[in-house]
């Protein structure tokens, strides 16, 4: 294979991942939360059930996580990616069929399970392609992807509502955008070769294992991240839909966020190599705590817009941070640890929604729930500074994070 060829088919393999992002992530995934506020305008919902749905579909994803942890074969990884990819199409067309709360949540929970195939099937089956074809083993583009899909779902919504389309409708068209990604996601992404001869190579770093110590506060601290994440994530067009003030504006305010988080894990790697990577992720989620808490203090448009900002551009580098650190400690099988994390990065996933749609749904704004989301952060953060002080695993990591500056 020429330099040229294998160049092409490296962008076509890295596209795939993109294209991936956008269907499992950013329409089976995302689509719900601009279309949020037009389903509660046109059917029964209330706070509580958009809040109960979401929380459904974060225990579709923790699920496919768990499973994407404990699947060794690549070649089960690439199969079960490829049912992802028609998951993500069915669940998406199978919202306009019914509004009937049961129907919505097993396939809420399904579209979590499909987003899964994305966000980490995916990522895993690129990173083999790239490796065994001695390409750099970079993903920010992959993740960029996600960005992409939060900006493709709420441009999409904006733009139908436009032509005064129903809720049902725009499931319908979510569901053909999809499955036209769905043929580039597919074809361009190679199923998965035998090793070439020497392309493989052992990774020349040991396994770092973390002590007791760093393993608790660590799962502890990336709880509190995922509580203030997924609070963004599901309710903030209908946060900024509800104020009077901002109407209209709820949509590009998503798309607005997507645009922050595309080169999100490319800046805050950056970031890790100058003051490593426990340092950037109290930094980045400091940041996220005050692009939490800004439409709880104030309806003024420059400010909102600022705080999708904030909240865009670190909540995948909070992601991708933790991801990489469970790479440096085990860099020849991070699958495991990464579940771990993952596992309390989804916990609060699934408890945050089902709480803050009930408050809501009790005080009548999400003011309470976006305070609380940004006390859980602020939480971490304290327990990030704590930990970087007495755990050497901790100091270990950062020293790694430096050192690759000069490597």
């Amino acid at each position: 294979m020429t330099v040229a060829t294998l160049g092409a088919q490296r962008f076509k393999v890295l596209m795939a991942g993109v294209f991936s992002q956008i269907l499992c992530v950013g329409i089976a995934r995302f689509a719900y939360t601009p279309l949020l506020p037009v389903m509660q305008q046109q059917t029964w919902m209330g706070d509580a059930d958009g809040g109960w749905l979401a929380a459904v579909n974060y225990a579709g994803y923790m699920l496919g996580a768990v499973l994407a942890a404990s699947i060794r074969s690549i070649y089960i990884k690439d199969t079960l990616f490829r049912c992802g990819l028609i998951l993500a199409v069915i669940t998406t067309a199978g919202m306009a069929l019914t509004d009937h709360f049961w129907v919505w949540a097993g396939l809420r929970f399904l579209a979590g399970l499909s987003s899964s195939a994305a966000m980490l099937l995916a990522s895993g089956l690129i990173l083999h392609w790239l490796i065994q074809h001695r390409q750099r083993g970079e993903l920010g583009i992959h993740f960029a992807g996600l960005g992409l899909g939060m900006i493709v779902a709420a441009v999409a919504v904006e733009m139908m509502l436009q032509f005064s389309f129903s809720w049902q409708t725009q499931w319908w068209g979510f569901s053909l955008l999809g499955a036209v990604l769905l043929v580039p996601a597919w074809r361009w992404l190679p199923r998965p070769e035998r090793p070439l001869a020497g392309a493989h190579v052992a990774s020349s770093r040991t396994a770092m294992p973390p002590t007791r110590t760093f393993m608790r506060w660590m799962l502890a601290a990336y709880f509190c991240a995922g509580y203030g994440y997924v609070i963004s994530a599901t309710f903030l067009v209908a946060i900024v839909e509800r104020e009077p003030l901002l109407a209209g504006m709820g949509n590009w305010t998503f798309a607005l966020a997507g645009l922050a988080a595309a080169p999100a894990v490319m800046l805050w790697d950056l970031v890790a190599r100058r003051v490593g990577y426990l340092m950037a992720l109290m930094i980045a989620m400091s940041i996220q705590v005050i692009g939490i808490v800004l439409p709880a203090i104030t309806a003024n448009a420059a400010v909102v817009l600022l705080s999708a900002v904030l909240y865009g551009g670190t909540f995948l580098g909070c992601v991708s941070l933790v991801l990489t650190m469970a790479g440096r400690l085990y860099p020849a099988s991070p699958a495991r640890l990464m579940g771990q994390m993952t596992l309390a990065y989804g916990a609060a996933q699934i408890c945050a929604p089902a709480l803050t749609g009930m408050l809501a749904e009790a005080s009548g704004h999400y003011g309470v729930g976006l305070w609380l989301a940004g006390g859980f952060v602020t939480l971490g953060v304290v327990l990030l500074a704590c930990l970087r002080r007495v755990d050497q695993t901790a100091q270990r990591l950062d020293a790694a994070a430096k050192a690759s500056v000069y490597a």
